[in-house]
């Protein structure tokens, strides 16, 4: 978001309290090391997502993050269409936010890897190895989508050097 948005001091944070599990936290503490000032918007509930970004324009937010969350993911469409109305430019967790819901940029875990890397977890489950002793892993491969579309509907230009580093772009 910093690169898209080089100039950009303050960011809302949309947070589920219920699945936020520190995110919430943790993009603070990054967005302060890159000098961007937080607000945490907490909506667990879709009614509450309207007033949520509400809030994020009245106390002047730049840009918007939507963290994980399954009723995030859930309800994608009215929070795309919610930031795109508040006219808020919002990264999202899943690509999903972008191809199908027209959101304005992802980065986030490529589910197909992760799925595949779960085959082979299933396959040694299935020889007979235990779960226990099997090793906890983290994604390693990422993705970032830009949808050129919603940019230019509010009235964006995506820095040429992000777009080259993009695995997807929407035009």
């Amino acid at each position: 978001m910093k690169e898209a948005l080089p100039r950009i001091s303050r960011v809302a944070l949309l947070s589920d309290p219920e699945s936020d599990a520190g995110q919430a936290r943790a993009a603070e503490v990054a967005a302060r090391a890159l000098g961007v000032g937080t607000q945490v918007l907490r909506a667990g509930r879709p009614g509450e997502l309207e007033m949520a970004l509400s809030s994020a324009q009245k106390n002047r937010a730049e840009a918007l993050i939507v963290l994980s969350s399954a009723s995030f993911y859930a309800h994608r469409a009215q929070v795309v269409a919610l930031a795109v109305r508040y006219r808020l430019p919002a990264m999202y967790h899943n690509k999903e936010f972008v191809v199908g819901a027209g959101g304005l940029m992802s980065y986030g875990a490529d589910f197909r890897d992760l799925f595949r890397r779960a085959a082979g977890y299933v396959d040694k489950i299935l020889k007979g190895a235990k779960p226990a002793d099997l090793p906890v892993e983290q994604p390693t491969k990422f993705e970032l989508v830009i949808n050129l579309k919603t940019a230019k509907a509010l009235g964006l230009t995506i820095p040429q050097s992000l777009l080259l580093r993009a695995d997807q772009v929407i035009e």
